[in-house]
């Protein structure tokens, strides 16, 4: 969802050392598909390339088909990481098999008391401003992340790190020091994530106008145009030296550039591609993905963090009463209206507490309050919620049992919205009136429908590499701050306890175990009900190679190794 620089004695430090080496309407809109279905014989675009052969060939620009414009080419959407991922490099990386690599921190070592990182910084990096990247560079943006400055704090990092964070600071010219004030496990998991890629100091200071335009980093591509409303194109760094240990290759990208086109209408998106006039793109229809996987080269990838999920307002009627939350759950078949909207292409999501790809996840969660609409009026009655008007409604001391959705396309593929219309067929008949309150994205970013009084439910993700989402989700409103990423506004102390315990719990195994005992807190009192899972889906053209997915967080797609077989 969908926002002091101290120097410390690092006597403590471990002999432990990381490093690493790089080596419209939904009947319209398939009914159109189906149509261009048929147009998926037609032959590919020629790609004219430079190279020699026996070689990966160079050259040639990929044409990728995107489905959502940010209003900024960075920040704490998911639809700006995916962008950010293309120019800016990060301290480190995340493998595909969730292991923390080298990027530009060569090495690393923690203190015995997890308080400290210091981290070895790539020599002779440089931001493509020519700024020099080095530690000094890196500090500056995590203290910036964690500062009140608009231009420089960070909306997604600032609520992980606001907690633990004392100060990040230089110690050599190529030697970081990160200082935390207690420990804080998921860090590295943290500075893995696109959003916090680091951009060049010197560019900041032009402010966040200039920046969210035409942002600096020491990426594999330069942001050189953004075409409003149209394409944001990419060209190649040619001094690109810094990879992560992650990627295929070293040095620059193999392509020439990436005009990334923004084809919010999946017709539109997916015609383009099977039509030729894309090379790639993003969010495979439902209605296509069995004919896609046939015959093109699919990537998909999950997230973790949170999956998407129905919050339930728990600080008033009627949410306020766990009965009626539980019985909200068991009321609707979410498998089946998930089913049917997206064709099995998409899986149910029961545990809306967790993703299933983060690692702490809890499988047996995953089918939780599995429709039962003899149970759903058995708890309303035992809520009290015992009368109903003459439309079929409960009522309570003269209130009608309405529950009004929240909802955007920011944070809802298209083929969603008939899953919600399916829930909401489906509870009228345990006695909910369900409303449901489609908005759009920039109204939706700006409030709309998202008053204390102007929902009971809202849909929202947040994308994580785990559990420690949790503490995005429900740190409690402390000292009059409220957090305004917790729209459930379920508050336990409890709950906050063991998940600050599992933030710095040393042992794995241990770890593990607490966050998996607020996992089941969470499903258990149904502040949030899962729907779906949020997936990353890419079809790419059969010459267009090595194209992979970033598992830094969101899965966004990485064009760094890739390059085209028949020339371009």
């Amino acid at each position: 969802m969908i926002w002091r620089l101290d120097m410390h004695s690092s006597n403590a430090r471990s002999t432990r050392r990381f490093t690493g080496k790089s080596s419209y309407p939904a009947r319209t809109v398939k009914a159109t598909l189906l149509v261009l279905l048929g147009l998926s014989q037609l032959p590919s675009s020629i790609h004219a390339q430079e190279g020699v052969a026996g070689s990966i060939k160079r050259g040639g620009v990929i044409r990728y088909g995107h489905f959502q414009e940010p209003a900024c080419l960075f920040g704490g959407w998911v639809q700006q990481w995916y962008l950010q991922r293309q120019y800016s490099d990060n301290l480190v990386a995340r493998s595909e098999d969730g292991k923390i690599v080298p990027w530009l921190a060569e090495s690393w070592t923690i203190s015995d008391d997890k308080k400290i990182y210091t981290f070895e910084i790539k020599p002779n990096v440089k931001f493509t401003d020519g700024t020099s990247l080095d530690a000094q560079a890196i500090a500056d943006n995590i203290n910036g992340w964690l500062s009140n400055d608009p231009d420089l704090r960070n909306p997604t990092a600032a609520p992980y790190l606001s907690d633990s964070f004392e100060s990040a600071s230089a110690i050599a010219p190529l030697r970081l020091q990160v200082t935390l004030k207690v420990p804080f496990q998921p860090l590295l998991n943290v500075f893995a994530q696109s959003s916090q890629g680091i951009l060049s100091p010197s560019a900041l200071k032009r402010g966040l106008a200039v920046n969210c335009e035409n942002p600096v980093g020491s990426g594999p591509f330069i942001v050189d145009k953004w075409r409003h409303g149209r394409e944001v194109t990419f060209r190649r760094n040619p001094d690109y030296n810094s990879a992560p240990a992650s990627a295929k290759h070293q040095g620059p990208a193999y392509i020439d550039g990436i005009s990334w086109k923004f084809l919010p209408d999946q017709t539109v998106r997916y015609g383009s591609f099977i039509t030729g006039e894309t090379d790639a793109i993003y969010d495979i229809p439902a209605i296509a993905w069995k004919e896609a996987n046939s015959r093109f080269p699919v990537l998909r990838h999950i997230t973790g963090g949170t999956p998407l999920r129905l919050a339930l307002y728990t600080a008033r009627p009627p949410f306020d009463d766990v009965l009626v939350r539980k019985a909200f759950a068991y009321s609707t078949d979410r498998k089946a209206a998930v089913d049917t909207s997206f064709l099995g292409s998409l899986p149910f999501e029961g545990n809306g507490a967790l993703s299933q790809s983060s690692p702490e996840y809890l499988r047996e969660l995953g089918q939780s309050y599995t429709y039962d609409i003899r149970k759903a009026n058995q708890l309303l009655d035992q809520a009290g919620w015992t009368e109903r008007n003459p439309s079929g409604v409960r009522v309570k001391n003269g209130n009608p049992l309405i529950v009004r959705v929240s909802y955007s396309n920011a944070f809802l593929k298209p083929d969603g919205e008939q899953a919600l219309q399916v829930i909401q067929q489906q509870a009228r008949a345990a006695g909910f009136d369900v409303r449901l309150q489609p908005t759009n994205p920039a109204d939706f970013f700006a409030g709309k429908n998202l008053g204390p009084d102007d929902y009971e439910v809202v849909l929202l993700y947040w994308v994580a590499p785990g559990a420690e989402i949790f503490r995005i989700s429900w740190k409690p409103d402390q000292k009059g701050e409220t957090n305004r990423f917790n729209p459930s506004r379920y508050q336990d102390l409890t709950l906050w306890d063991v998940i600050q315990r599992a933030e710095q719990e040393l042992n794995g195994a241990q770890r593990t175990a607490l966050y998996q005992q607020a996992e089941r807190k969470i499903v258990d009192e149904a502040p949030v009900i899962g729907l779906t899972v949020l997936d990353v889906t890419l079809a790419t053209r059969p010459n267009l190679k090595d194209v992979w997915l970033d598992r830094g967080s969101v899965g966004e797609p990485v064009f760094y190794d890739a390059h085209f077989d028949d020339g371009k």
